[in-house]
């Protein structure tokens, strides 16, 4: 593997700066826990483009308050939930290669009954998590 791949998905994640330019990034054990306790600052800007396998419903709710962002569904199937001001809405994503676009500032949460991988593409910067 070089420089410049390829690479593979869900063992390293690729950070788009702001700037136009593209780091990938190592999937350790450690990396949600660094990322979540601020101590990778670089990610709180530009979006990061990260791969997810999940096979049961998120124990959390998110939001990210600096953008929307983009959820494309590789395999399985998912039903996402965003707290909208008008109500709870339930999007049923089952089709591999659709996406949903989650509105920035609202929170969202997944529901699965079957293993489902998805791609994110996610603006960091002030993400927000609460439990289910």
């Amino acid at each position: 593997m070089s420089g410049y791949g390829p690479f593979r998905a869900q063992e390293m994640f690729l950070h788009l700066r702001d700037d136009g330019g593209a780091t990938p990034l190592p999937v350790t054990p450690a990396f949600w826990e660094k990322l979540g306790s601020g101590q990778m600052p670089e990610l709180e800007q530009g979006r990061l483009i990260s791969t997810y396998t999940f096979a049961e419903n998120w124990a959390v709710w998110e939001r990210h308050p600096a953008g929307d962002e983009m959820v494309l569904l590789l395999s399985g199937a998912a039903e996402f939930l965003l707290e909208l001001p008008g109500g709870l809405q339930s999007v049923a994503v089952t089709e591999p290669g659709s996406y949903l676009r989650v509105p920035a500032g609202i929170w969202h949460t997944a529901r699965t009954q079957v293993a489902t991988t998805m791609m994110f593409l996610t603006p960091g910067a002030g993400t927000e998590h609460r439990a289910v």
